[in-house]
């Protein structure tokens, strides 16, 4: 990965379509990425999550509005990184992080 990349993902699970855009922009300043997506449903660009890959890991968050008006910590975990697929888990945490949620778990493969 350069400084910038590009990722169209399409999936289906759990009776659900997912497509989204995902667009990471890597600061050279602080040596940490934004993730950028869009989903096709509204095509409209979120707030970033921030984090960093090291180790072939890469670790993104942000803080998102969840039920009743209360705020949830969200991450978004790549591991098993190869040039062909990647793991990916999505979790929410209502503690600040003391505990996760996992509520997206998949190997993404290039087609």
């Amino acid at each position: 990965m350069g400084r910038a990349q590009l990722e169209e993902l399409e999936a289906d699970g759990s009776g659900r379509h997912i497509e989204d855009l995902l667009l990471f922009l890597y600061n050279p300043k602080t040596h940490q990425w934004s993730l950028n997506s869009a989903a096709s449903e509204d095509g409209v660009i979120g707030q970033p999550m921030i984090g960093e890959f090291k180790n072939g890991r890469g670790e993104f968050y942000d803080q998102e509005p969840a039920f009743h008006g209360r705020s949830v910590l969200v991450r978004q975990v790549w591991s098993d990184i190869t040039p062909t697929s990647h793991h990916f888990e999505q979790a929410f945490s209502n503690d600040g992080g003391r505990t996760w949620e996992p509520n997206f778990v998949a190997t993404l493969t290039r087609q």
